[in-house]
């Protein structure tokens, strides 16, 4: 049967996220919608950025959280809750926990990084630390829920989740009734999910695009299928959308309202965190920009006005500084060398000045004289550069063999 209109049997409904809304007065922002000028101009029609990542704990995941904590009965509430993440829904668990004063366990990856591990704690959880991935991090979660009695809070697998995530939708159509398409990155599926059915139930001309990472990308063959599939191993810099496989609920929404679902590849991810930090001055991480690198990806797919919805802004420092030399690189605006010289005195700097010249910026040199495979004159240089962009990588590959240098692959 279809969940556009047997409203009986909907696990979610409008009048769910109305309520949900309500109960997020005064706890959940209602951020900010920023218009880019240089995604306008790419799409050739109005786009406009919900900006989650400026939410309570830095991402959506605030809103299902508190929405599913303050469902609980006061028995419920006695015996505490428990969750399993590597960062956002940790953080919005912690905090919804504290603020309607509930004692909250959440189990996080030995490898998560350690401004979320600290954040969650700050926020008011007790961390406790387990398994290399986030699978064994959820099976003990789930272990300590059994054997305490504590309330497992799944990040996506619920309708009280799916609803609070879903007020981002009512909030969209608030700041942007104009609206045509939405873009928003699926992990599990609950903000796809609870967006869906805020917006298609007032509004069902709007297209939703879903977006997942190329390497993560679990809802397509699973909506091939008609039912969940599991990814094997997925991989992606992009760890808030990082999920093997679709969950029940959001899962069906997603079949039924979200229009489209979409991939897109680590470099696009890259560079649409670039062009955000760079062009709209906002701080996201990779699975929050996976919207933007949609609409970077096919930027004649979609009809304005679009909102991308930046779903959260909790990067690593150590991620954020690899992946914007990924998203420059994939820009053109770092460029690898590697060539052979005359060992002799003063070598490397007439090399320096050839680039010079051209206006590259020389961020690194490595200089080898005493590889077996070099001739008793020869050094090898590898260089690493900031240029400004094909055009001009070409420009200066032009220049090194101008000048009689071998550029080697």
């Amino acid at each position: 049967m279809s969940y556009r209109t047997v409203s009986s049997l909907r696990p979610v409904t409008l009048d769910d996220v109305r309520g949900a809304q309500k109960m997020l007065s005064g706890v959940a922002r209602v951020t900010a919608m920023e218009g880019s000028r240089h995604l306008s101009r790419l799409i050739g029609a109005p786009v406009h950025l919900k900006c989650e990542n400026l939410q309570r704990t830095g991402s959506f995941k605030l809103r299902g959280a508190y929405v599913r904590i303050a469902g609980l009965l006061p028995e419920e509430r006695a015996a505490g809750v428990v969750a399993a993440s590597a960062g956002n829904h940790a953080q919005g668990v912690a905090l919804a926990s504290t603020l309607l004063g509930v004692r909250s366990t959440v189990f996080m990856p030995k490898g998560a990084p350690l401004p979320k591990i600290s954040a969650t704690r700050e926020y008011g959880a007790e961390v406790r630390l387990h398994g290399q991935v986030v699978d064994e991090t959820l099976a003990a979660a789930q272990e300590y829920a059994a054997g305490t009695g504590a309330v497992f809070i799944h990040p996506f697998d619920h309708p009280d989740v799916i609803a609070g995530q879903g007020t981002v939708g009512l909030e969209i159509l608030e700041q942007c009734p104009e609206v045509r398409t939405i873009v928003v990155g699926i992990g599990g599926g609950g903000l796809a999910a609870g967006i869906a059915v805020a917006v298609k139930e007032i509004r069902p001309d709007v297209r939703i695009v879903g977006v997942q990472a190329e390497g993560a990308a679990a809802y397509p063959p699973s909506l091939a299928a008609g039912r969940p599939v599991s990814l094997r191993n997925p991989a992606t810099m992009a760890d808030g959308i990082k999920v093997g496989r679709p969950g029940d609920v959001p899962f069906g929404i997603v079949g039924d309202l979200v229009d489209e679902v979409r991939t897109v590849t680590e470099d696009e991810l890259s560079a649409a965190l670039l062009l955000c930090l760079e062009r709209a001055k906002l701080v996201v991480e990779p699975a929050g920009a996976s919207p933007v690198a949609a609409l970077l990806s096919e930027s004649d797919a979609f009809e304005g006005p679009v909102v991308a919805v930046l779903s959260g802004g909790n990067v690593d420092p150590v991620l954020m500084q690899r992946v914007l030399r990924h998203g420059m690189a994939a820009q053109g605006r770092y460029l690898a060398v590697r060539l052979r010289l005359t060992d002799r005195p003063g070598a490397l700097a007439t090399l320096l000045g050839v680039l010079s010249a051209v206006d590259a910026n020389v961020l690194d040199v490595s200089h080898v004289r005493t590889d077996p495979r070099l001739g008793l004159t020869e050094a090898e240089v590898e260089l690493h550069l900031e240029t400004k962009g094909p055009v001009h990588c070409a420009e200066v590959g032009r220049a090194l063999r101008d000048a009689g240098y071998t550029v080697m692959a």
